[in-house]
């Protein structure tokens, strides 16, 4: 009987706090808590080994989403700084992806209701953890993208991470990659994020771009410029011959984005310019 494992055992006996089993040489305990179902003595179940908080060995008849060698999609249920990420395994304790195996920047380690494909790891003194799974793990699980799949929009959750960008695998099983350039927020080891495919490569995995479509950027980026001068009041020292480091440094915009923007704004009624400065459209002149 090792953490772990599964074993078919006799129920040996009943107490007021479950049941003993045995293979015939050993017993363990199967608290009730931890019984699916209606059992009685002398019937064979199958069990599952875990230690409780003592290193006491216990048996559970509920079947954990991932053993050693097999792979699943888990929940984050915590996370801990010093510690790691714990994630549901459908048993009574969660199991720890341990901080050294998250990525170095804290600001990208996975958050609760994140996923994150894994398999279970039963240390030498019989404690769980959690490792993810490799590139060469993820393989057997990617399909073949087909150029249909150009501009397409795609699902996808990221399961490994680098420096130049994020993988990615869609919901139809696409292996994805999002480049540092195709992103304003680097998303987070186990997020569920929503692209576009920007290319389709020849070996059938896709490149994805999480910035707006370009009308859609236009909109967003009007829309701060607007809200920067709501919050001034309805004016702002800008225009669009402003100087482009003014403009990147209080909007982390371009100038060509900016006067897109502003364009917008203007072509919609809702500012105007004069002076060198932008005004709201029922602003009176400064």
């Amino acid at each position: 009987m090792m953490p772990g494992t599964f074993a078919t055992l006799t129920i040996d006996e009943k107490v007021d706090y479950g049941y003993f089993l045995t293979d015939g040489e050993e017993r363990v305990l199967l608290h009730k808590s931890e019984i699916i179902g209606e059992i009685e003595e002398g019937e064979k179940i199958e069990v599952f080994f875990v230690l409780d908080a003592q290193d006491r060995l216990y048996a559970t008849m509920k079947k954990p989403l991932i053993t050693e060698g097999t792979y699943a999609w888990v929940d984050v249920v915590d996370v801990v700084e010093d510690m790691g990420a714990f994630v549901n395994i459908a048993l009574s304790k969660d199991a720890l992806v341990d901080r050294d195996h998250l990525p170095f920047l804290r600001e990208v380690w996975p958050e609760v209701g994140d996923k994150l494909f894994c398999t279970l790891k039963v240390s030498g003194n019989g404690r769980f953890f959690t490792r993810l799974a490799t590139e060469d793990i993820m393989k057997p699980y990617f399909q073949m993208a087909d150029r249909e799949m150009f501009n397409k929009e795609v699902t996808g959750t990221v399961y490994r991470m680098i420096v130049a960008g994020s993988f990615i695998i869609t919901e139809e099983g696409y292996k994805g990659f999002i480049h540092s350039s195709q992103r304003t927020v680097e998303p987070r080891l186990g997020e569920t994020v929503t692209g576009r495919v920007i290319d389709v490569k020849e070996d059938g995995t896709i490149n994805v771009s999480l910035l707006p479509r370009k009308q859609d950027a236009l909109s967003v980026d009007a829309e701060r410029v607007y809200a920067y001068m709501q919050a001034r009041g309805g004016a702002m020292p800008f225009n669009d011959k402003s100087d482009p480091e003014d403009i990147k440094e209080q909007f982390q915009l371009s100038k060509a984005a900016f006067k897109r923007a502003l364009g917008h704004l203007m072509k919609q009624g809702r500012v105007y310019q004069k002076d060198g400065w932008t005004y709201f459209k029922e602003q009176t002149e400064q």
